[in-house]
């Protein structure tokens, strides 16, 4: 099922280009999962139909109780990090072998077409990263890894937006800084169209993923190349922290993030991340007014 928070309520798209609006009383798909769960968008009513150009579609969960975002999940992007360090001067010869992950913000996400807004304090190197979202379903705490996928609601897609002046300064050391807060500002992270139901896949999922600034391909890989996959990312996180009904887990971005070929965004950029069987989340970026 491919389901939708618009402002119109919960829609399900039952045929490509229509939204069949449900009778049920929840502003996103957040609410609906703290609530009765996602078998009752499933079983509900429909309301109406519309076009896709009648409503506006917002993020899945408009404001996650957390949003949990994994790093050096890709080996392409673990290698592209290994030789930047190098370029520093540090000395690390292997990725870590535990999930690494930061939690921010969940006042950062956004809807898609929204724009990223590059922050006054910080407008000079703001990064995508495209990424495979995974909202979590039911309550998870100190699950195993055969029953981390049981506490998945659905999938979909983010950008894990960064501002990698203040990364590095928290990668530095800097007291006053941390890459929490580097990718916490308002609008850095963009995520949806949609959520597809986990009955959509399986536990080992394999989808073609790939961001795109102003057209131009900046990232190429499939999810199956995941360091830790999904039940495996679920069950060491529950294991430091309960993961509720709507919060996300960003799983990790391949090779090609501006800041390792120095082209970050720009006022007027559009960027396009895209999975296969579940959209395109495009965001343009403006500066702050």
């Amino acid at each position: 099922m491919r389901l939708f928070s618009t402002d119109n309520g919960l829609a399900r798209e039952d045929e490509p280009g229509c939204l069949s609006v449900l009778d049920l009383p929840f502003e996103d798909i957040g609410a609906l999962l703290r609530g009765p769960g996602i078998e009752a968008a499933h079983a509900a009513s429909v309301l109406r139909r519309v076009d896709f150009v009648e409503v506006e579609v917002l993020a899945p969960v408009l404001r996650p109780g957390k949003v949990l975002i994994v790093g050096l999940n890709y080996s392409s992007h673990g290698d592209e990090a290994l030789d930047m360090l190098a370029s520093l001067g540090k000395t690390v010869s292997n990725l870590p072998t535990e999930p690494n992950f930061q939690v921010t913000a969940g006042s950062a996400v956004t809807a898609t077409e929204s724009p990223i807004v590059l922050p006054r304090i910080a407008p000079a190197q703001v990064d995508y990263e495209g990424e495979l979202a995974v909202v979590i379903g039911s309550v998870a705490k100190d699950v195993s890894i055969e029953n981390g996928w049981s506490h998945v609601a659905g999938l979909s897609v983010v950008n894990d937006v960064s501002a990698r002046d203040i990364q590095k300064r928290a990668m530095a050391g800097d007291p006053v800084a941390s890459i929490g807060v580097a990718k916490s500002f308002d609008s850095f992270a963009p995520f949806g169209p949609c959520l597809v139901t986990a009955d959509e896949f399986g536990p080992a999922v394999d989808l073609r993923i790939t961001t795109r600034v102003n057209g131009e391909l900046r990232q190429n890989d499939r999810t199956g190349s995941l360091i830790h996959d999904i039940p495996s990312l679920i069950a060491y996180l529950s294991a430091f922290q309960t993961l509720e009904p709507g919060d996300v887990i960003c799983t990790g971005t391949p090779a090609g993030a501006g800041i390792f070929s120095g082209r970050f965004l720009s006022p007027g950029d559009i960027v396009e991340v895209e999975i296969e069987g579940i959209g395109m989340l495009r965001n343009p970026v403006v500066a702050a007014r």
